[in-house]
């Protein structure tokens, strides 16, 4: 499977969260859960977390981590789909849209001279 243009970074902060994966071109989050996450508390807390990632627009997969060990291609196959809108689409080039933002630091007249510069 061709992943191409895709780009997948790992453990991204997203609002008060920290997702496992996520592909900000396409707003999919992938997160992966252990054994701990069986309980009902974290089954819980799970779901509020997805609730916020979809409130924000993101789309989120989960997967246990024994699919990773004993089902890749699933598991690949399943992302693909989730990119590309279905198993056997052709891949194509995603683009980031970056938020437009002001930036918080000071413009560099506002800043002191640096002494180990010479200033």
């Amino acid at each position: 499977m061709e992943t191409s243009g895709t780009h997948f970074r790992r453990q991204v902060p997203i609002g008060p969260f920290v997702a496992d994966f996520a592909c900000m071109a396409s707003r999919l989050v992938i997160e992966l859960d252990g054994s701990h996450h069986g309980g009902a508390v974290q089954t819980g807390k799970d779901a509020e977390r997805t609730r916020w990632f979809e409130s924000e627009g993101y789309r989120v997969i989960r997967f246990w981590n024994n699919d990773i060990a004993g089902n890749i291609d699933g598991v690949l196959e399943t992302i693909h789909a989730a990119l590309y809108g279905s198993r056997d689409a052709n891949t194509s080039r995603l683009q980031h849209r970056r938020w437009e933002r002001s930036h918080p630091t000071p413009a560099r007249s506002a800043r002191r001279p640096s002494p180990s510069r010479g200033g």
